[in-house]
This record gives C-alpha cells, sequence and structure tokens, in this order.
C-alpha cells in the first residue's frame, strides 16, 4: 500500500465505502419505498402460488434453468476475466509503458500497477463465487419445484402447500439477489478500470456506477410497470 499516493487512498477508500455503502443503503430505502427486487419478489411469490395449481412443470423447471444459466455465462466470464488480469500481470513494464504514453493519465509505478490489478482480480474472484452460490440456489429451487405436491394430491393439507410455497419464494429470492451481488461486482469493476488513469477520473467513475444503480433499482422504466402491474390486480 506504500506504492500508493495518498490520494489514491483516498480514492480507493471512496470506492469500497460506495459499494457496501450502497449495499445498506439499498436494504434501508427499500423498507420504506419500492425496490426493483422487491417487486419481482412479489411476482416471485406469485408464481409459486401459480406453480402448484398445476400438475405438470415443465414451464417452471424452465424458469429457473434459464436464470440459472444467465448466473453461470457470468461466473465463467469472471474466469476468463481473471486469466487475463494474470495474464497481463505478468508483462506489466510492457503495460506501465503504454499506460504512460496516454494523455491526462497519472505516473504509476510497477507496484502500483500490480497492486490495482490484484485489487481488481479479488473483485471477480467475489464475483465468482457469488454467481456460484447463485446457481447452487437456483438448483435448490429446482429440487423443490420437483418435490412440490401435486395439485390433486388430497393428502397434503393447504397449509403444507403454503410452507413449500413460502419455501421456493425464499429460496428464488435469495438467489436474484446473490446475483444482483455478483452483478454489482461487475458495475463497480468498470469503474475501477478508470483508476489506472486517475484517482481523481477513479472517484467520479464510482459515483457514477452508484448514480446508474440506484436509479435502475428505484427509478427505472421495469420498476414502475412492476409496480403498475401489481396495483392493477
Amino acid at each position: 500500500m506504500l506504492e500508493l499516493s495518498h490520494l489514491d487512498l483516498i480514492a480507493l477508500l471512496w470506492f469500497f465505502l460506495c459499494w457496501v455503502g450502497y449495499n445498506y443503503f439499498s436494504r434501508y430505502r427499500a423498507k420504506k419505498f419500492g425496490r426493483l427486487q422487491n417487486m419481482l419478489q412479489y411476482y416471485i411469490e406469485e408464481w409459486a402460488a401459480v406453480l402448484h395449481k398445476r400438475d405438470v412443470r415443465i414451464v417452471d423447471t424452465s424458469v429457473v434453468a434459464n436464470m440459472e444459466r444467465n448466473a453461470s455465462f457470468l461466473a465463467s466470464s469472471c474466469l476468463l476475466i481473471i486469466a487475463g488480469l494474470l495474464t497481463v500481470m505478468g508483462s506489466t513494464d510492457r503495460a506501465v509503458n503504454l499506460i504512460a504514453e496516454l494523455p491526462y493519465v497519472a505516473d504509476i509505478s510497477r507496484q502500483a500497477w500490480e497492486l490495482k490489478l490484484l485489487i481488481l482480480g479479488v473483485i471477480f474472484v467475489y464475483a465468482f463465487f457469488t454467481f456460484t452460490w447463485c446457481m447452487r440456489q437456483y438448483g435448490f429451487a429446482s429440487v423443490l419445484i420437483g418435490s412440490a405436491p401435486l395439485y390433486n394430491d388430497k393428502d397434503i393439507t393447504e397449509q403444507e402447500r403454503a410452507m413449500h410455497r413460502d419455501t421456493l419464494s425464499r429460496v428464488v429470492g435469495l438467489a436474484v439477489y446473490s446475483f444482483n451481488l455478483g452483478l454489482r461486482s461487475y458495475y463497480f469493476s468498470l469503474a475501477l478500470l478508470v483508476w489506472f488513469i486517475h484517482p481523481i477520473a477513479f472517484v467520479g467513475a464510482t459515483a457514477w456506477v452508484v448514480a446508474v444503480l440506484y436509479r435502475r433499482e428505484f427509478q427505472s422504466k421495469t420498476l414502475k410497470a412492476l409496480v403498475a402491474g401489481r396495483t392493477e390486480k
């Protein structure tokens, strides 16, 4: 860390404060205002209720498989990005010389360059574990769909059906939450790329990412459409 300037350290601290702080802010604000994931959770609960009204669950398994496929793609992308970062670390001198020739780029030492790459790699390692956990949760949801009681099964009480619906909707909701955390890692990693240019630009890029996340979670047209679909029922 001694290889980083004071401005770099401040920018890095701002980056992690924004990342962690936004996660807490998003959960706190969701208690009072509509949030994209909360509205989606409402439709997940409706889906779980409809699932219990049909005996053929091919559509339901296809829905879960499709969502799991998205998480699998991003998890695989994390491995490719990590491999690329390791390759870049092997040619540090060449990369530093190339960056130094660009205009408006702050001076950077070899150690600082490698440290920034290491931090970027840690972010994608975190994203990989988050997406793989998301995949596992979708796998659990598939098992729950397979164990769902049949619609015409008279031996199953309404309380047991309600417990199964609640468990299924919560597991799928947790999988969606894990997917969101992994996706945020991608967003913030793009801001961290600006750090290689200049720490002040890094601060601005981090703030911009937070603004984009806030707008999409709390002000997006998709959220308004989901809210409208709920109020019309």
